[in-house]
């Protein structure tokens, strides 16, 4: 597999430093609050990362962060009388109930910032001892010129970046540049003991304590929106390359941003969208579609017209394979096509050639519906073996579980149901009953069951 890395701006071949597993992070929410789509791209755009490596035989240990202490998530605390913690928990949930909506995996650990404080702490000692970082009244920060590699993530020249850093009120810092990696404690405010007194970690500072702890000091990918690159990526390399003295990821990928009805999405513009409110009126799938619908490197557009494009492609594809289903049901007993079959299994090859070329998503979305196109056209309208629809299901199955779609398939309760009330009809239909079979239609379609005469019998979609 070919990635872009972001750290020297070309594709690579992803070779993980053990063949037996790969290591990967991917940077997690701050829980104050709802997430919103430009949170929800880079969990799902990493999920088929993830899910796409492990399709291909490779292990894969994908570590998520969530930040549960943050002056948003205290700022919040105190807006509603609640403690950060209380707050954090209850943002976390709202989290986990959006994420599987969204049919995106358990990392396989959800390290939490506050449960981690003595790896922040030994890091930051270390630093110190080092020289790369110094306590000012119980703020620790760390020496950013002292890293004579900084800004090579960002590409950023580092005459560019102090021009551009402020000191602000009430911060003692030797440099602008220089960041936060412990904050001494304010009035009201949670802490934890350390060398430096009562306080709390900096933001960049616990991913560089999670990867550490749960990945070790160098890592394969590191993942992440691109409003992360500068500079918590860059915050993050240098404080964990001085504290542990090598490399710290090998691989940096980077989602792009969201625009909405093609402005960019801001909280300063008003024109955000949560996940939530979106999938109230459309649901979780159609959102995870349209995440993954463009190459990931790529900015995307939300609006309401897309959303519906995005609605009536799963409906094609439901569709699609609901009457597979059917095919395979009613299939009748004759000599399979091998030229069929090895049509079908060319569009894996295609969706592998896709997703092998940076995690091409759209080309690999592109692969699933030429395979539509050859199911409705070479299997559906034409007598084949039961073996060849069976090919198409296994294929589209793969696929689509590799994108994580198709993942609210009817049950086979309802299934059941409506294949009787299907069977009642052809019966009335039989016996020229019309008003029967009539009603039976008439309360399906009521039901939002669309039925459809086949070659093979009647197949029924729900809309």
């Amino acid at each position: 597999m070919i990635i872009y890395n972001t750290m020297t701006r070309k594709k690579e071949e992803f070779v993980p430093a053990d063949k037996n597993e790969a290591k990967i992070y991917a940077c997690g929410p701050t829980v104050y609050n709802y997430i919103h789509i430009g949170n929800a791209r880079p969990l799902c755009v990493f999920d088929v990362l993830r899910r796409y490596l492990e399709y291909r035989g490779m292990n894969v240990k994908f570590v998520q962060n969530f930040t549960d202490v943050d002056d948003k998530i205290i700022k919040r605390a105190n807006e509603e009388g609640l403690s950060f913690s209380e707050v954090s928990e209850k943002y976390i949930n709202e989290f986990w109930t959006d994420a599987h909506g969204l049919n995106v995996r358990d990392a396989s650990v959800h390290p939490k910032a506050t449960e981690n404080i003595d790896e922040i702490i030994e890091i930051i000692k270390s630093l110190v001892d080092k020289g790369y970082a110094y306590d000012v009244d119980g703020d620790v920060y760390f020496r950013t010129l002292k890293f004579g590699d900084y800004g090579k993530l960002s590409h950023q020249p580092i005459e560019d970046l102090q021009s551009g850093a402020r000191i602000a009120i009430g911060e003692k810092k030797e440099d602008p540049l220089d960041f936060a990696l412990w904050k001494a404690a304010k009035e009201g405010e949670p802490y934890w003991d350390s060398p430096w007194g009562k306080g709390r970690p900096g933001w960049h500072i616990e991913c560089s304590a999670m990867n550490r702890r749960y990945l070790g000091k160098t890592i394969d990918i590191h993942c992440g929106g691109q409003d992360l690159i500068f500079p918590h990526h860059e915050n993050e390399i240098a404080q964990s390359e001085c504290a542990n003295g090598c490399t710290f990821a090998r691989y940096w990928m980077h989602n792009g941003y969201i625009n909405v009805d093609n402005v960019k999405m801001s909280k300063s513009l008003g024109n955000f969208k949560t996940v939530r409110e979106i999938a109230d009126k459309y649901g979780y799938e159609v959102i995870r579609y349209f995440l993954i619908s463009s190459h990931y490197r790529s900015p995307i557009n939300y609006s309401l017209e897309i959303i519906e494009q995005c609605r009536s492609a799963l409906d094609r594809l439901y569709t699609c394979r609901e009457s597979l289903d059917f095919a395979i049901k009613n299939a009748i007993d004759i000599e399979d096509d091998n030229e069929l079959i090895a049509l079908i299994n060319s569009r894996r090859e295609q969706f592998i050639k896709a997703m092998d070329d940076d995690l091409n998503t759209a080309d690999g979305i592109a692969a699933v519906f030429e395979l539509v196109k050859d199911i409705n056209t070479k299997i559906l309208d034409k007598n084949v073996s039961k073996n060849v629809c069976e090919t198409a299901a296994k294929v589209f199955d793969e696929l689509c579980g590799v994108l994580g779609i198709l993942y609210n398939r009817k049950s086979n309760d309802l299934g059941a149901e409506i294949e009787e009330l299907i069977e009642k009809r052809q019966q009335a239909r039989a016996a020229k009953d019309w008003a029967t079979a009539d009603k039976i239609r008439d309360d399906l379609n009521a039901r939002g069951i669309i039925l459809k005469d086949t070659p093979q019998g009647v197949t029924w979609t729900k809309e």
